[in-house]
């Protein structure tokens, strides 16, 4: 996923003179192609993220689009003020992009877990929040993003996430994308945890659940026509993400349904909030915290 988000940075920089990279001192194997081609557009802030954050704030203030690089929380939470601030407050053309989004980085501990993140940005005034599932879904919201006008936050897998669009038609910002109908159960999905709610769906069906899905690769602003629909059509919905389970995606979904007065049932999966005291590979860490296909599996059956 990274590698098509710099990829298509790059295409879309040879069109537009105005885009730049900043970076927090990492990432040099993926992000070098866009140094090469571009190292007047490029800056190594070093490891001072808020220092990073303040200069794209300055040049977006002179007309540049401006994207800001790192793994994990060190784009965000660590210059948090620094992008409420300099950022969103002066609704400041910065894209913040941070690679590695959940459990990602699994093996370097709690530190580099990225699972408040979305909870976090998406509570801050004129923030547009990004969460793709796949590698089509990264390359289509890139270009969305950078189209944008104001601040943005694009939260990353690490590079082992598969394909599950062959193509996206028509994509806007604030659309969920629709994988399969069905009128049981609905599952929406967040971010690179899609791969495992496409396998919980086809293992609904196996026990014969006709299940509606969609990625929202959107969180802010979040599909809420979609929401609506599908919590006047079918008995229960589902979101799933690698994430705090407060205030996160189902967060804001749970808060749709609850504008609306909606009937259906929410179960809401992620982290318990919770700090994961272990460390391992994305996938053992998913299977110890109850996100692996078949654990949400299990939890949505004794649910319904």
């Amino acid at each position: 996923m990274r590698n098509t988000f710099i990829n298509t940075l790059i295409d879309c920089a040879k069109k537009d003179k105005s885009i730049c990279l900043i970076t927090g001192d990492l990432g040099f194997g993926v992000i070098t192609p866009f140094c090469e081609k571009f190292p007047e557009r490029f800056i190594n802030a070093g490891i001072a993220e808020q220092t990073m954050t303040g200069i794209a704030a300055g040049m977006a203030k002179e007309g540049k689009k401006v994207v800001t690089y790192s793994i994990g929380n060190f784009p965000t939470m660590r210059c948090l003020e620094q992008i409420r601030n300099d950022c969103a407050y002066h609704n400041a053309n910065v894209k913040i992009v941070s690679v590695g989004g959940g459990f990602a980085y699994g093996g370097a501990g709690m530190s580099h877990h990225a699972t408040e993140d979305i909870a976090i940005m998406r509570a801050l005034p004129n923030v547009a929040v990004f969460a793709p599932g796949d590698v089509t879904e990264a390359e289509v919201i890139t270009k969305a993003m950078l189209q944008y006008n104001g601040t943005c936050y694009l939260r990353l897998g690490k590079g082992k996430e598969g394909k599950c669009h062959e193509k996206i038609d028509n994509f806007k910002i604030g659309n969920a994308i629709k994988i399969q109908d069905g009128n049981d159960v609905a599952i929406f999905s967040t971010g690179a945890i899609l791969s495992e709610a496409i396998n919980v769906r086809k293992q609904l069906e196996k026990k014969g659940y006709s299940v509606v899905q969609y990625s929202f690769p959107t969180v802010k602003p979040i599909d809420k026509e979609t929401i609506i629909k599908c919590a006047n059509e079918c008995k229960v919905i589902v979101t799933i993400e690698e994430h705090n389970i407060l205030g996160g995606f189902g967060g804001a979904v749970a808060e749709i349904m609850a504008e609306n007065d909606k009937k259906s049932k929410l179960i809401r999966i992620g982290l318990n909030d919770t700090y994961s005291s272990i460390v391992g590979t994305q996938e053992y860490l998913r299977e110890q915290y109850g996100l692996s296909a078949k654990k949400i599996t299990e939890k949505i059956i004794t649910s319904l």
